[in-house]
């Protein structure tokens, strides 16, 4: 979790309005200043919304690759170098026919999109999907591909997290 100290000077005119129970008394014709130290901390901050949680692949031929897209959009709000990553993980295995698992199949994926990376899903293990720096909103689309000798319908639920360390 990121925490940033920031300094802020006020003038002792915000502090009489502001200040509850303050008994500083200035009247119009006169002006009085003071400085003081005031620290806040910022959280950092991420929000994504994805267009689907679960891939759903139709195989029409054996080993022939089935493409499903998923649009994502990441908003971030971290310090300046601050690394922002987007990260995806099967929930549980691929089901095909009848619920079972077709343990041929592979899933990769690409990105399109600033900052989005391709890789290999694993069974249980997040893999990096996206790597930006610094706070703001991207938007992409992850291309999963699922190749199986076997024809047929799979799913694939997927968990997508976005982290500002």
């Amino acid at each position: 979790m990121f925490m940033r100290r920031v300094s802020v000077l006020l003038p002792a005119g915000v502090l009489v309005v502001a200040g509850a129970g303050a008994s500083v008394a200035v009247s119009a014709s006169e002006r009085s200043t003071a400085t003081i130290a005031a620290t806040a901390q910022l959280n950092s901050r991420t929000s994504l919304t994805v267009s689907a949680e679960t891939l759903r692949f139709d195989v029409t031929h054996p080993g022939s690759a089935a493409i499903v897209s998923v649009e994502f959009t990441a908003s971030a709000r971290t310090h300046g170098q601050g690394e922002v990553v987007l990260t995806v993980e099967p929930v549980r295995g691929i089901e095909g026919r009848v619920g079972a698992a077709d343990l041929d199949a592979t899933v990769a994926f690409s990105g399109d999109g600033d900052g989005t990376q391709s890789g290999m899903l694993r069974t249980a293990d997040p893999v990096v999907a996206g790597r930006w720096t610094g706070s703001g909103r991207r938007t992409g689309r992850l291309r999963f591909s699922l190749t199986s000798e076997t024809v047929g319908a799979y799913s694939l639920p997927v968990r997508f997290v976005l982290s500002a360390p």
